[in-house]
């Protein structure tokens, strides 16, 4: 039956279809923003139920991409439209489907100015972000991966906080820059191929020259999107000065998006130079993982704090993914799903102490357990997600990781395995300054409590998080093909590390 639809594409333009009825709202300023909210929350939230066939007729045994969609686009050059998700790739789209309604009911307060343009923001974003996941032609999957920066740039820029043009031009450049460098390398990938279909590129053997110079291109632009260390500057200022909706699809998302072009390009199409650069991975990602965990120590904006966090956790996904073991790039997508959901809820966190108290100094609270103890209960099941406590989903991630990597090389596992304890010291010290101790701050003890909306946010994820946890079969199940494909490819082109796994 799905297979007569196109699917992808309606999951894709949809949210599109949701900026034309906002276009068309009328009426004075305050029945528009009204409006708005309420065309935004019903589209991305039908946006998410019709992407649920996607997992409902997904086919976990099939080798391949499904549900594709095929047109010729440019005649003639071998470039077309192009879209099919595979085991990688649908979580994803998943992800995103469902972060972009909670983000939209997460603004319902806190934006009270140009409230059609911050929904047409996201709307777009939200296409943009699906778009990317789906595309199999690599000049598509170029066009919706630099697109998603347009309206995470505004959402910075207009809605952010005091610095906001200073954190959105900063996070535009720095990831622009990356690209412009995978942009050439696309180029060189369509000259030797003739063609820009991604499935077509996979099975192509790129010469092992050019393999290292391809690899490096793509780097440039993945890494700054991960980010690595030390391109991962952007990250903490674009946090502390977005509002809490663009930090939780930025973190929830947008970061995942370097992940999978590693998955998707890097290592099926640049085998020999992944195995090359395996250990300067290995070396980016250990400072990484060690280094902001020990910078996020002396944070005394929340925010900041819990931003650093994200950097150490990928940190751990990209040491996953270049372990080259099905463990190990099974864990680094299991963690970056996983990261999705429970730094989505962390920011959220941050957003209903801030929409209370205006503030996100650490110093500034004390005793909000004592105020609002629901709230408390979900600030700290997502504090120990962080953390990996056993029964979550953070936990199922990090451990594949960590045997991924001992396969790997011991001393590696070693030092990611500092990043737990790391993790758990800032984390822990977070919740026990926020939530214990005496009410120093009277505006503290003036909170109201939790609102049903905020209710409606934190359930959801705190489930998948507790379901991914016990069950992480659930996922990995989805996951298991496609990354046996990806490893079939690797040991095809005879890489010594997974033959002794």
């Amino acid at each position: 039956m799905l297979d007569k639809w196109p699917i992808l594409s309606i999951v894709t333009f949809l949210p599109l279809a949701g900026v034309l009825f906002l276009l068309m709202i009328k009426g004075d300023e305050k029945a528009v923003a009204q409006n708005s909210r309420f065309v935004a929350m019903w589209v991305s939230g039908f946006t998410f139920l019709v992407s649920l066939p996607l997992l409902i007729g997904f086919d976990s045994s099939v080798t391949g991409y499904q549900f594709e969609e095929k047109a010729v686009w440019l005649a003639g050059t071998g470039i077309g439209y192009h879209m099919g998700v595979d085991g990688i790739s649908m979580p994803f789209v998943l992800l995103s489907t469902l972060l972009t309604p909670l983000s939209i009911l997460a603004s319902w307060r806190a934006i009270t100015h140009r409230v059609r343009e911050y929904m047409i923001a996201f709307l777009v974003l939200e296409t943009m972000m699906v778009g990317m996941f789906v595309s199999l032609d690599m000049l598509m999957f170029y066009l919706f991966f630099e697109a998603v920066l347009i309206p995470m740039f505004l959402i910075i820029g207009v809605w952010g906080g005091p610095r906001r043009v200073y954190a959105a031009f900063k996070f535009f450049l720095y990831t622009l820059l990356g690209s412009v460098l995978m942009l050439v390398c696309m180029l060189v990938m369509y000259v030797d191929a003739g063609t820009t279909d991604i499935p077509a590129l996979t099975a192509h053997e790129f010469a092992g020259s050019m393999q290292t110079w391809l690899f490096l291109g793509f780097l440039a632009s993945f890494a700054v999107k991960v980010p690595m260390w030390p391109v991962h500057t952007w990250l903490p200022d674009a946090h502390v000065e977005a509002p809490t909706a663009g930090s939780m699809i930025l973190a929830g998302v947008l970061l995942k998006m370097g992940g999978y072009g590693f998955l998707r390009f890097s290592l099926p199409m640049f085998p020999l130079a992944s195995e090359f650069f395996a250990p300067l991975i290995f070396t980016l990602s250990i400072i990484a993982v060690i280094y902001t965990s020990l910078v996020a120590l002396a944070q005394s904006d929340m925010k900041k704090m819990i931003a650093y966090s994200s950097v150490a956790h990928m940190g751990f996904v990209t040491i996953g993914i270049f372990t080259m073991t099905e463990q190990g790039i099974a864990g680094a997508m299991f963690q970056m799903i996983s990261h999705g959901l429970v730094s989505a809820a962390l920011f959220f966190s941050v957003g209903v102490v801030y929409d209370r108290l205006h503030t996100r100094e650490i110093s500034a609270y004390g005793g909000v357990a004592t105020v609002m103890p629901r709230y408390a209960v979900f600030f700290m099941f997502m504090m120990l997600a962080s953390v990996g406590l056993p029964g979550t989903s953070g936990f199922v991630g990090e451990m594949l990781v960590l045997v991924g990597a001992w396969h790997a090389s011991s001393w590696v596992a070693f030092f990611t395995a500092t990043g737990l304890v790391l993790g758990a010291t800032y984390m822990l010290w977070l919740y026990r300054r926020v939530m214990f101790g005496a009410i120093v701050n009277d505006q503290v003890k003036a909170m109201e409590p939790m609102q049903m909306r905020e209710f409606s946010i934190f359930l959801p994820l705190t489930f998948l998080v507790l379901l991914f946890g016990v069950y992480p079969m659930a996922l990995l199940d989805v996951m298991a093909v496609s990354i046996q494909f990806v490893l079939d490819g690797l040991s095809a082109n005879g890489l010594s590390l997974l033959a002794a796994n």
